[in-house]
């Protein structure tokens, strides 16, 4: 692996068409969209897509979990934000909690500062790496300097691992539907519900925005061009993979 002191000589003389690829959760794209847009400013090409676990993917190890220092402090009220980091591990070698904010201002919080600092030190305890920035800009130039690292000087590749195994006919059916693009698990539950079977609700594709509540003319528009295109793997696609076991 390249020293620190040879990294930034080598990013810097890159050719600029040689750019990272980052896999963007919908949902944290939808709320952050400063970081997206300066992502993409940077070069970056950003792939947005539902992800059931963490919010930028960089490699086939890397996944980074984004929280505001307020919305740390709030999720350590509740367990899932321990079993989502954990679900990652499981899934990504080397998962990340990006923590953005002022860190500080902890101390003004109700919860005790302790048992914030303890928090993050049982999570890296557990392996859960932790960054830190000040802001969405600071965020932005960590996670393009990050990708870039894996991808060009590393030669990796973005990949979505699934978080767990399908174990039942029904995740089995809801993980199908739900893969389809700005579908996500809860919009394939609905789907389902209305159309009883997966073969009976993608051969009425055109009818999703008619019959189920949340589904505008945009997403199956979308949908439907991904099941009636023709299959063509062009280099880009072959560096997005999304493993399916």
């Amino acid at each position: 692996m390249p020293s620190i002191e040879t990294l930034l000589p080598f990013l810097k003389n890159k050719s600029k068409e040689e750019q990272p690829i980052i896999i963007v959760d919908s949902r944290e794209a939808a709320a952050t969209p400063k970081i997206v847009k300066g992502l993409r400013e940077r070069g970056a090409d950003i792939i947005i897509r539902p992800l059931e676990k963490g919010d930028y993917i960089i490699s086939d190890e890397c996944v980074f979990e984004r929280k505001t220092v307020k919305d740390f402090v709030y999720t350590l009220t509740h367990r899932h934000l321990f079993e989502q980091l954990f679900l990652l591990k499981d899934a990504y070698s080397k998962p990340f909690l990006l923590i953005e904010g002022y860190m500080p201002i902890i101390y003004k919080f109700r919860i005790q500062p302790s048992s914030v600092w303890g928090a993050m030190f049982a999570l890296a305890k557990h392996g859960i790496n932790m960054i830190y920035t000040t802001s969405y800009k600071e965020t932005v130039d960590f996670l393009y300097t990050s990708a870039k690292q894996e991808q060009i000087v590393e030669k990796k590749v973005p990949i979505v691992h699934p978080i767990k195994k399908v174990e039942t006919l029904a995740e089995a059916q809801v993980f199908l539907i739900a893969s389809l693009p700005n579908i996500g698990r809860e919009k394939a539950v609905s789907i389902l519900k209305t159309y009883g079977t997966p073969l009976n609700a993608l051969v009425n594709v055109d009818r999703w925005a008619r019959d189920v509540h949340g589904l505008g003319p945009k997403i199956t528009e979308r949908v439907r061009k991904v099941l009636y295109s023709t299959f063509e793997q062009n280099q880009k696609e072959r560096k997005i993979i999304a493993e399916d076991s």
